[in-house]
């Protein structure tokens, strides 16, 4: 079995739900208190044992690139001011991985986005995490989590959690039994079912261990819901031939695509930082007795 060595971040959506923000910074620069967005997403990957990171961008998405790039006047900077500790975080940031860039010239779907990563991935596994999805864990990164599911099974591995019932029209909802080490095999996975259809409460979260087969069944794939090759689609193939599982991953997930999720995730952030939250509870405290 081959080892996961490279990540892919999809982060070429237009972020409309941000406007008038996303108008020229891309929805991945979101700030969680001073780190953007895709910042939390690269760490994982890092703490996982990946270092090789595709990033899938867009028009309008430079600053992602600039981010993760030599800031060499601010070094400078920082440098004469004898803020070491600044210059060091700054340096930190360039040092994370090695990080690649690659356009999605067109706007054509998830499944679209993941096929650009065709000749960066090759023949190998490789993990893919969202863009405007970041998962808490202290302790064991979900991204590892699913690649310790890879290494039992082989096959692509789903990454998992349940979710509200009225909230399953969201998301890719998948079937299926769950094993002792509490991996799911998966027999059916539908895309944002209506309600009253679904089959379960299990839900797709913006982390996947996925096997290489799936490039030719993207390039094959016809266009789906909302007129975009849909990755659902393809992993739907998979599942046909018993090639998919899923694992429910343990973290708090922040859907950094919408505004309550990006409130939710400040503020929980903001309370994790030992400096931020004596003056920042109290504040909590104090806006509680007004609502």
């Amino acid at each position: 079995m081959k080892e996961i060595k490279k990540a892919v971040i999809p982060a070429a959506g237009l972020g409309t739900r941000f406007l008038p923000f996303t108008k020229a910074s891309p929805k991945e620069m979101l700030p969680i208190v001073d780190k953007p967005t895709l910042q939390y997403i690269v760490e994982e990957i890092v703490e996982s044992g990946i270092k090789e990171i595709l990033i899938v961008t867009g028009r309008n998405k430079k600053s992602i690139e600039d981010h993760f790039d030599r800031a060499v006047e601010l070094e400078e900077l920082l440098k004469k001011s004898g803020k070491i500790d600044d210059l060091k975080m700054v340096e930190d940031i360039t040092d994370l991985a090695n990080i690649h860039f690659i356009r999605q010239k067109q706007a054509l779907g998830l499944g679209h986005a993941i096929y650009q990563a065709k000749a960066f991935v090759g023949n190998e596994p490789f993990a893919v995490l969202l863009g405007d999805d970041v998962v808490y864990n202290d302790k064991v990164p979900a991204t590892k989590q699913l690649m310790e599911a890879y290494y039992k099974t082989g096959k692509t591995v789903l990454g998992v959690q349940k979710v509200k019932k009225e909230d399953v029209c969201k998301y890719g909802i998948v079937s299926g039994e769950k094993n002792e080490d509490g991996i799911y095999h998966v027999t059916d996975m539908v895309e944002k079912p209506k309600i009253e259809e679904a089959n379960s409460d299990i839900a797709v979260l913006g982390r996947y261990i996925i096997n290489p087969e799936i490039f030719e069944l993207l390039e094959k794939q016809t266009a789906g819901v909302g007129g975009e090759i849909q990755l659902t689609d393809s992993l739907a193939k998979l599942i046909d031939t018993n090639a998919v599982c899923a694992y429910e991953f343990t973290g708090k997930r922040y859907d950094m695509g919408n505004k309550q999720g990006f409130l939710e995730a400040t503020c929980e952030y903001a309370l994790r930082d030992e400096k931020l939250k004596p003056a920042f509870s109290e504040y909590l405290k104090k806006l509680v007795t007004t609502l």
